[in-house]
């Protein structure tokens, strides 16, 4: 055991976690030149295409030091604030933690975020300054932010560079120096905390552990604690660049285990391996239950695939615990899925998941987060969906969730920022100038504002600067009403959402003329209208599609034109009551781009 180390990379969204991970790999000829590829621990397309990580990877990497062998298991962590939750399951099974920070921008947000949940399981921090090859680097600022933020000395801190491979040596040393060997007894009873699973086609599921007390061999009979379920260990070995079997792990290894488990509600991350023969006497603290933020309902194109979309889901959630969901129906749409994620990219990335890698065709609706409604009777009630609230003479007020939000910024684009908080009912808390040049701004904001396009339009301006991060403190009051969207006289209530009152009137009206733009013209014409209970607040028509069904009559008395006119116009009526109005999925995608 003293020769292993267990240690994770943190940082804020492309800091150069995933090139740096790259060059630990290389220079320990972890991975072959035939192997390697830029980002090579990023295995999905998606990850590849955006240059972000999503998924937490770990890796055993093998290395010698004065004569002795090492075995150090890196974990390569995403950074965007939306898979923080696959951060704090990788902290869970490390010792140790790099802090990367970018020399060209600084510590951000959520370097702060990770740093602070690294220290909270006691894990030792190494800071390392990246991208030192770049002509923007400002070393001395950001050391000085970096003792500021740690308490550390400022020659701790490792000098390096993700693309040129500089101080890799020095990060490798201080890994073995600094961080401490993994504690357990292998005699012990066998305790092994889950932090991550993946669906395997052909072997069930893979289940990926860390050995925190006693020895587990190939064919042992074990109990998974939470399930209570009892399996055969298959196979258990190590992962490199592919899964590795091995005999027996013990004390601090962390490796991966199949069993044959073909059902994915059977495995859960945070859950205790154990022995069945001789079990420990209590499950290890697992990891906090995942709270979403935001909800959408995710439905299949055709109803017959309702099935499958369960199966694709489970095996999605396998692989991403933070993703929770429950049944749900709507008259407009069947029966589906309401779906909790952790931001807005999360879904994103989920509905990009679920076309690519279960070929799911799927109807996302209006995100919107969940409400606190106290009704006339003294009850209280969680609300996910605007169709689930009670009528409105029976709701005596509704609470909705607020964020206490943590931006830091230059200073030359404090005036718009603040402005865009203001006008998102943000109220500011603080407000501290880290250096010269950089503030640290506090603000209190409804989440439910943040969900659409905050953050997009935060990017845009500040040029890319500004960071952004985020924790909810609680439910407040608020003035909400519920504005539903009506297609000739017939409620979609996929569309319909709970918004405060000051804004309901021109989120309606913008609403309307964008699906009017949507919609295809049909045969008759189409009523869209927004309102708030029974008041209509905005209305747009979609012109119908004319036959001119008097092009046949050329001269001759104008009741013959009338004639044909009056039939047709009956013809439309009839059509209008049989005819039905099919939403086009753009249109649900439109009311998140509405703020554009």
């Amino acid at each position: 055991m003293q020769q292993i180390r267990n240690f994770c990379i943190i940082a804020h969204i492309d800091h150069g976690k995933s090139t740096l991970a790259d060059r630990l790999l290389q220079a320990t000829n972890s991975v072959t030149d035939r192997e390697f590829q830029d980002q090579v621990l990023d295995n999905m397309d998606l990850e590849r295409e955006r240059g972000i990580t999503i998924k937490s990877h770990a890796i055993q990497m093998a290395y010698a030091s004065e004569g002795k062998p090492y075995i150090l298991n890196l974990i390569d962590t995403p950074g965007h604030v939306d898979f923080s939750y696959e951060v704090s399951r990788s902290i869970a099974a490390c010792e140790g933690a790099l802090l990367i920070v970018d020399a060209t921008q600084g510590i951000q947000a959520q370097t702060i975020s990770n740093l602070y949940k690294a220290i909270e399981y006691d894990l030792e921090i190494i800071p390392v300054l990246n991208k030192m090859d770049m002509p923007a680097a400002m070393p001395d600022v950001v050391k000085d932010q970096i003792v500021d933020l740690l308490g550390c000395d400022r020659d701790s801190i490792i000098e390096a560079s993700g693309k040129t491979g500089l101080g890799v040596p020095e990060i490798l040393e201080a890994i073995l120096r600094r961080i401490p060997a993994p504690k357990g007894n292998p005699e012990a009873p066998l305790q092994a905390l889950i932090f991550d699973s993946v669906f395997n086609s052909f072997r069930g599921i893979i289940a990926y552990f860390k050995v925190v007390n006693g020895t587990l061999r190939t064919d042992d009979f074990v109990k998974f604690v939470n399930t209570a379920k009892e399996y055969h260990a298959d196979e258990i070995g190590v992962m490199g660049m592919n899964l590795l079997p091995r005999n027996q792990l013990s004390a601090g290894d962390v490796g991966y285990i199949i069993s044959g488990i073909k059902t994915a509600v059977e495995v859960k991350v945070g859950d205790t391996i154990t022995h069945v023969e001789r079990p420990c006497d209590k499950a290890i603290a697992g990891f906090e239950e995942v709270k979403p933020m935001v909800f959408a309902g995710i439905y299949p194109v055709e109803a017959d695939d309702y099935e499958e979309l369960r199966a694709s889901i489970e095996k999605l959630q396998l692989n991403d615990a933070s993703l929770t969901f429950v049944p749900e129906s709507s008259a407009a749409l069947g029966f589906g899925f309401r779906c909790g994620f952790l931001g807005l990219l999360h879904m994103e990335i989920i509905q990009e998941r679920l076309d690519r890698e279960f070929d799911m065709d799927v109807i996302t609706t209006v995100p919107n987060v969940s409400y606190l409604v106290h009704t006339t009777r003294k009850e209280l009630m969680e609300v996910h969906n605007p169709s689930g609230l009670p009528p409105a003479g029976n709701i005596d007020f509704i609470e909705e969730p607020y964020i206490r939000a943590q931006i830091i910024t230059k200073s030359e684009f404090l005036g718009a920022i603040v402005k865009l908080c203001m006008d998102k009912r943000g109220v500011m808390k603080g407000q501290t100038f880290l250096t010269t040049d950089r503030v640290e701004l506090n603000f209190d904001m409804p989440l439910a504002e943040i969900v659409f396009d905050f953050y997009d339009r935060l990017k845009s301006i500040s040029k890319g600067y500004a960071s952004f991060d985020y924790y909810q403190y609680g439910y407040e009051k608020a003035d909400l009403v519920k504005l539903d969207i009506m297609l000739n006289g017939e409620n979609v209530d996929a569309l319909s959402c709970l918004i405060h009152r000051d804004n309901a009137y021109d989120f309606g009206r913008r609403m309307c003329e964008k699906l009017k733009e949507l919609i295809p013209r049909h045969q008759f014409d189409i009523a869209i209208q927004a309102a708030i209970g029974a008041k209509i607040i905005a209305r747009e028509t979609v012109k119908a599609v004319r036959k001119d069904v008097t092009a046949k009559c050329y001269g001759g008395d104008i009741t013959r034109k009338r004639k044909l006119l009056e039939k047709q116009k009956k013809g439309k009526k009839r059509m209008r009551q049989v005819g039905n109005v099919e939403v086009p999925q753009s249109a649900f995608l439109a009311v998140l781009k509405l703020g554009d």
